[in-house]
């Protein structure tokens, strides 16, 4: 009795298509939670600056030790420093940044937001 042997043309094909499908799915969920996932990135890095802000130039810790503060859920949250202006800014990549400065007397403060 004789099989039919498959081609491997056809399964070559299904895997572009099948690429494109998810790209499309993740591309419409993404649209569909934009709102809540830009609020929740502005938060994150706001609080982020502002913490790591406190945290160096108040408390006089390092920026890697002050990463430790940083709630569960807050690894996408990356901290630069500048010694210069005593401030630190938060991003999250792609999506939002914010920047606290130090000033005597007051502590740290958020940089006002654009929009």
């Amino acid at each position: 009795m004789a099989t039919a042997k498959r081609s491997k043309g056809a399964s070559r094909r299904i895997w572009p298509s099948a690429l494109l499908a998810v790209a499309v799915l993740v591309g419409g969920v993404a649209w569909f939670y934009r709102e809540p996932i830009g609020g929740y990135t502005t938060t994150g890095a706001a609080y982020g600056a502002r913490t790591a802000c406190a945290c160096r130039y108040v408390a006089g810790r390092s920026l890697e030790d002050c990463e430790k503060d940083f709630e569960p859920g807050m690894e996408v949250v990356f901290l630069s420093d500048d010694p210069e202006t005593k401030s630190v800014t938060a991003r999250v990549p792609l999506l939002s940044s914010a920047t606290a400065r130090h000033r005597d007397g007051f502590g740290c403060l958020l940089e006002p937001w654009d929009g």
